[in-house]
């Protein structure tokens, strides 16, 4: 068991390179399964998740090379369409549901253990197996197994009663190889689902308007291997512009991608923090008067990410005055909250509600990832925060930052990681 030691007080300065997506990658590495061929994948984040999905595809038959930030991914050899046997990998990571439409895509059945991931709320399935249905698939639940298999995928209109992000890529997916016209209504428009759709095409899918709440899918009988590079992380960019704002530091984010940030630019601006777009990228440079509160609610891109409102609440806790969470997407998005008054937060929680009262300074002690993003907030705490802050937990850190105290250590914070022992009670 790792936990990260950070002594707080260190302003953050200099520049980072961010990794590819997460979110992008974990749909594009399921969709190389969709031909019998090999895909080259560039700018993939060495991260755990990564690992994990790259794990079962091995198991499942493909043969996967790692060189750097490049995967080579083979299918030509069958792929087992069973994912029966690895209920243990796949019920540690959301996105192993993504294997759902990408094996219904090419063998027109699939069998995988329903997904796991962090508890931050009710996060069910049912539009996925909505858009299965509709294409044709027989969906059946039991002891804890997504089944499916079809005769045939045939196009169909279909409606997202909820935005999902999870639905949208995975209906993708599947009908890229169905009969037909399929059209996806109310669809997610998030950075990635533009990146997995890009993807697609590029293996021969015929895919429009992604990125748009309407995607038209003309379904292909054949596709083939392509070499495409992963979208740069819009969370992680996010996560640095507001530890550079936390810390009242000077960061040059590269690769960042303004368009994707208008959201959070608009927040920290509103705060008094300066956000400058680049050539190479977006520049955070924090202020040295005290923070201005604000409000904000998570939304479906282009609005707030929910991803990105515990980094958030970490900035609205030093801030002036009253700023405001309302959480529209997760309901357990504040189980944190708790860490944070360890270090002398403010913070109140009704509901999906989260009412703060800046203070003048954390205190550093022993607090706990309690998710991956949350797990970031914790940092950015212990790095504004007096004394020694010391986070367990940090698996959940690891599973979507790739080399985040080595980046932390070169923009000038104090950060180094603990291996600590596993107790084991006779």
């Amino acid at each position: 068991m790792d936990n990260f030691i950070i002594e707080g007080g260190n302003p953050l300065c200099g520049e980072v390179e961010i990794s590819g997506a997460k979110n992008a990658v974990l749909g594009i590495i399921p969709a190389a399964i969709l031909c019998s061929c090999s895909s080259k994948i560039d700018n993939v984040p060495d991260i755990r998740d990564v690992h994990k999905i790259v794990n079962i595809l091995e198991k499942l038959g493909a043969e996967i090379y790692r060189e750097g930030d490049t995967l080579i991914i083979n299918t030509e050899m069958p792929i087992s369409y069973d994912c029966s046997e690895y209920e243990e990998e796949t019920g540690k990571m959301r996105a192993s549901y993504y294997l759902l439409g990408a094996l219904l895509g090419r063998y027109h059945k699939a069998v995988v253990p329903l997904p796991g991931g962090c508890n931050i709320g009710d996060r069910p399935i049912d539009q996925h197996i909505k858009g299965f249905e509709a294409l044709g698939a027989k969906v059946v639940i039991e002891h804890g197994q997504v089944k499916m298999e079809a005769e045939r995928l045939v196009g169909a209109d279909i409606y997202l009663d909820v935005v999902s992000v999870g639905a949208t890529i995975n209906i993708m997916l599947a009908a890229v190889r169905a009969e037909g016209q399929t059209i996806i209504e109310n669809a997610a428009k998030e950075p990635h689902i533009v990146d997995v759709a890009n993807f697609l095409n590029l293996m021969g899918a015929k895919i429009k308007g992604a990125g748009t709440d309407t995607i038209k899918i003309t379904g292909v009988e054949e596709m083939h291997g392509c070499e495409y590079s992963v979208v740069p992380d819009q969370i992680t960019t996010g996560t640095y512009m507001m530890a550079a704002a936390a810390t009242r530091g000077n960061v040059l984010i590269k690769k960042a991608i303004p368009k994707h940030m208008e959201a959070i630019t608009a927040k920290l601006r509103e705060m008094g923090v300066q956000v400058i777009e680049e050539e190479e990228g977006i520049r955070v440079i924090g202020t040295d008067a005290p923070l201005k509160g604000c409000k904000v609610k998570t939304l479906p891109y282009p609005g707030f990410p929910t991803d990105l409102q515990q980094p958030m609440a970490i900035l609205m806790t030093l801030a002036e005055g009253q700023s405001v969470i309302t959480e529209s997407i997760f309901e357990n998005r504040f189980k944190y909250v708790d860490e944070l008054r360890k270090m002398g937060a403010n913070i109140t929680v009704n509901g999906r509600v989260a009412n703060i009262t800046g203070v003048p300074k954390l205190s550093g002690t022993k607090i706990r990832a309690t998710d991956l993003r949350a797990g970031a907030a914790m940092v950015i705490a212990g790095l504004v925060a007096e004394g020694e802050t010391r986070i367990s937990d940090i698996h959940y850190i690891d599973r979507g930052y790739e080399k985040l105290e080595e980046n932390i250590r070169n923009l000038g914070g104090s950060i180094r990681r603990e291996t600590v022992p596993d107790v084991v009670l006779d």
